[in-house]
């Protein structure tokens, strides 16, 4: 595997850094697969998934998003972002997506795999940028995401709103992660580090308690703009615009709570169905938590996403 890293500008001159994972030389390129990741972590941490991919001939890209790693630039502007803050990331999801395809022949087929938040922002991408362009993305993946979600949301969005007008958009939100995170972790009590929920590998857990770009308390302003974008994705008058021709992979660990354990999953996959999406498949892992390729079992997931993208490639 080759790897590099790039600066691209997105449309308000920000330096997005990205990692580009390249197979070797003597390899052709025959798809590529671009990567959202999630909330307060770093591209990064997807090297491993890229060695696989790499070795069957995929390149990978992956962005430090806003606010996020070394496009943040230093551990203390983690979390900082100006306002709207999720139809940004999202825009610059489709920016990041033409500049690779800028990168090879048109007809290479590209996917789009979202964790977490990087998840969340991709089922917005999956209306706002791919339906203006459905020659260029063949195929979504949905790590750690979740469904509709009820009046916790709501209640969120009226905590997050207060705090920013009343601390500044850049307050960091002791009491929200508290709420979010917290209350994730109490179910794997009692708790070795505030990160349990992640993974059943220790080792996984100390590796990112120790990354001090992760981890980090995110700002009441940054909650605000993302609750907001949650509400919006499930709207109506936005999922009933999905190409019902675009293929989707949704996995998840059955104990991940930012899917509701496996419940917010199936709620997902079922209102994909619904709509009349052609091509849904989906994997609940026993046991797994939010993290599945940071996983015990993480040699399993990578090579479901390689299989998936295989038989899609030769579409």
């Amino acid at each position: 595997m080759q790897t590099q890293s790039f600066k691209w500008k997105d449309t308000q001159n920000i330096r997005v850094h990205v990692y580009e994972w390249l197979p070797d030389d003597e390899m052709p390129v025959k798809a590529i697969v671009q990567i959202a990741h999630g909330m307060s972590e770093t591209a990064a941490r997807y090297e491993r998934l890229a060695g696989v991919l790499t070795a069957h001939g995929y390149a990978v890209y992956a962005n430090d998003h806003l606010g996020h790693g070394l496009t943040a630039g230093s551990p203390d502007q983690v979390g900082k972002f100006g306002k709207d803050c999720f139809h940004r990331l999202v825009e610059n999801m489709g920016g990041l997506t033409v500049h690779i395809r800028s990168l090879y022949r048109p007809e290479l087929p590209l996917f789009v795999l979202g964790h977490s938040m990087g998840s969340f922002l991709t089922q917005h991408y999956m209306v706002s940028y791919v339906n203006e362009h459905p020659e260029q993305v063949q195929g979504i993946i949905l790590s750690g995401s979740n469904g509709k979600q009820g009046s916790s949301l709501h209640a969120g969005i009226a905590i997050a709103s207060l705090e920013a007008a009343l601390r500044g958009d850049h307050h960091r939100s002791k009491l929200i992660t508290a709420l979010s995170f917290g209350a994730f972790n109490k179910k794997y009590a009692p708790n070795r580090t505030p990160s349990d929920w992640l993974s059943r590998d220790p080792g996984e857990v100390d590796a990112y308690e120790a990354d001090p770009y992760c981890g980090v308390t995110f700002t009441s302003g940054y909650y605000r703009d993302f609750f907001k974008g949650l509400r919006e994705i499930h709207h109506p008058n936005h999922v009933r615009k999905l190409r019902k021709d675009l293929p989707v992979f949704v996995l998840s660990g059955d104990d991940d709570p930012v899917g509701d354990y496996g419940k917010g999953v199936r709620r997902l996959v079922s209102m994909y169905k619904e709509l009349g999406l052609k091509d849904v498949s989906s994997k609940l892992y026993p046991g797994g938590r939010h993290e599945m390729l940071n996983e015990v079992n993480r040699d399993e997931v990578m090579q479901d996403i390689l299989t998936w993208l295989e038989a899609h490639v030769s579409k």
